[in-house]
């Protein structure tokens, strides 16, 4: 039977056979290995890149921190701009109809003429009014479109990347308040 072995050539074909990582003789150095590789790797991860992993998550969370601190002082600066023009708005209609009502009962008594004149000089001190508060009005949107065009330069080159001219972020601040 020694001669099955052997092949036509003359060769002999080695009896032992199989996959060296299953031979069971060599289980012992290969455990020693591999908690000796993952110990290295564990080590390698733990001491460097653990480290820089947490440093940029923590940088990334204080950007985002920052931005949403900065997107809410836009808009309460943008509240603020409402009030500072809702303010004088108010104030100028109870202004005007406290003229009006005191020149209605102090000259219901007199002629024509006299209440005309009076009506007058409530609508000039209206329209005065209504001047200013269109000036505040037009002054609070220029600030309102500055704050937003900033935003969207801003917000865009957060989200995507890119850079967006001042020309192009305020034609889409205008398409956004044109509807």
């Amino acid at each position: 039977m020694a001669d099955t072995a052997q092949t036509t050539s003359g060769t002999t074909v080695p009896q032992e056979g199989g996959f060296p990582p299953f031979k069971s003789q060599t289980f012992p150095s290969q455990v020693f290995w591999l908690t000796v590789t993952f110990a290295f790797l564990f080590v390698v991860l733990w001491r460097y890149a653990g480290p820089r992993i947490q440093g940029a998550i923590a940088e990334r969370r204080g950007k985002i921190n920052a931005e949403l601190a900065a997107a809410e002082q836009s808009r309460r600066g943008a509240e603020d701009a409402l009030a500072a023009y809702e303010a004088p708005l108010i104030e100028a209609r109870e202004r005007a109809r406290g003229a009006a009502e005191e020149t209605r009962t102090k000259f219901a008594q007199e002629a024509e003429s006299a209440k005309a004149a009076a009506e007058q000089e409530a609508d000039t001190v209206t329209a005065k009014a209504e001047e200013r508060i269109a000036a505040l009005q037009a002054e609070a949107r220029r600030h309102i479109a500055d704050v937003a065009k900033d935003a969207v330069i801003e917000i865009v080159g957060r989200l995507t990347g890119e850079t967006v001219s001042a020309q192009e972020a305020a034609e889409a601040v205008q398409n956004a308040v044109k509807g």
